[in-house]
């Protein structure tokens, strides 16, 4: 498996997805720079991490979706190839239009870092086949523009084309306004594109890939992943 974790100015979380997914792998992961125009035609997973890019100027994500890179990932996402956005990742795909949506400021202009429940919402996508149908991971976030926001229209289509990946509940999985923690519309944590090739989500999958780090939850997303292309 061939991976690669896109580096902006301002992202923290690169060596944390880049450990997560050797640790999955057993292969090096490549790290690429923003200022890039190509990337490996051969890749498996292409990864934008969690951070302040550009040190969210502007926009959370809107700066760095104008990075020259983004136009690799653009073709590469074309061509079927997984990439997955976390945190700040996900902001940048829906500032680049690989995804439906934006994130705003969270509803208590707050920024939040604490464990949190997601719920598996489908399974049919190679970041969640390895999981369970309603299967709850525990993960932690730490954003202040994570709250989801798309209009009615999108709302419905991802709902009805099974595109919500991930919703936030409590620990039995129950989908309830205490367990939502910015304000994200419908619970979404995450979400994936129409191809189900592009997965964009607020959790830290890399942040509980070990129990050191307080949950392992998120190491099956990883493995998810791996799972899937060993089958193609």
């Amino acid at each position: 498996m061939k991976a690669a974790v896109v580096v902006f100015p301002g992202s923290n979380c690169d060596r944390d997805c880049k450990t997560a997914i050797e640790r999955s792998t057993g292969a090096a992961v490549d790290m690429v720079w923003h200022a890039e125009t190509e990337l490996a035609a051969d890749l498996d997973l292409i990864v934008l991490p969690g951070g302040f890019a550009y040190g969210d100027y502007l926009r959370a994500g809107a700066m760095a979706a104008l990075s020259p890179v983004m136009g690799a990932v653009k073709a590469a996402a074309a061509r079927g190839a997984p990439v997955v956005g976390i945190c700040n990742g996900f902001q940048v795909l829906c500032e680049a239009g690989l995804l439906p949506g934006a994130l705003m400021r969270n509803a208590g202009l707050k920024y939040i870092c604490k464990q949190l429940w997601i719920r598996t919402e489908t399974t049919d996508s190679a970041f969640t086949h390895g999981l369970q149908p309603g299967q709850v991971l525990q993960v932690p976030i730490g954003h202040m523009e994570g709250n989801y926001f798309c209009d009615d229209r999108t709302l419905a289509e991802l709902q009805h084309q099974d595109r919500v990946a991930f919703r936030y509940s409590n620990q039995r999985g129950d989908i309830i306004a205490e367990a939502n923690p910015n304000g994200s519309l419908d619970n979404i944590a995450g979400v994936l594109n129409e191809g189900r090739n592009v997965l964009g989500m607020m959790p830290h999958p890399d942040r509980s890939s070990e129990k050191l780090l307080g949950s392992s939850d998120g190491f099956q997303i990883f493995h998810s992943l791996v799972g899937a292309l060993s089958r193609k």
